[in-house]
């Protein structure tokens, strides 16, 4: 890290990917190119849970090339006049992989008690509803690190 004089120690980077509200997940697609998508997710434990379709873009590069990289940025300020902005960020790397059974479960619960807190009951019925055509993927955190200018 260039801007050594930003960095930040792991625990404040993992409050940074608890906190905040969305996040890019980067890979390489089946073609070698780079792919980046903005994600709804949550935290449990030392893994970060995403959903999706069974099927598209983004699962076809988790499967071919499960090495990702994932990127939050919270508490942004622009700071015209200093031509910089204020913000607090983390980078995680690590392996992603589909879940099923119980921890598929515990994520898409994850997924409500972050977004949609106030309606859990009506959202495990969805869920139920949904479940058989929802891929749950979960990142395994190899490496976390973070950058702040507050």
């Amino acid at each position: 890290m260039r801007r050594t004089d930003r960095e930040i120690n792991e625990q404040e980077a993992f409050a940074i990917l608890e906190k905040g509200e969305y996040g890019i997940l980067s890979g390489i697609t089946e073609e070698g190119e780079p792919y980046g998508i903005p994600l709804s997710y949550c935290v449990v434990g030392r893994k970060v849970y995403i959903h999706s379709a069974l099927k598209g873009k983004k699962v076809d590069m988790m499967v071919v090339h499960p090495r990702v990289s994932f990127c939050v940025v919270i508490n942004t300020e622009l700071l015209p006049d200093e031509f910089a902005s204020k913000y607090e960020s983390c980078i995680v790397q690590g392996h992603v992989s589909e879940v099923s059974g119980e921890e598929k479960q515990s994520a898409l619960e994850g997924l409500l008690l972050k977004y949609s807190r106030n309606f859990f009951t009506e959202g495990k019925r969805y869920i139920e509803k949904l479940r058989d055509e929802t891929r749950v993927s979960a990142i395994s955190i190899d490496t976390i690190s973070g950058k702040a200018r507050r």
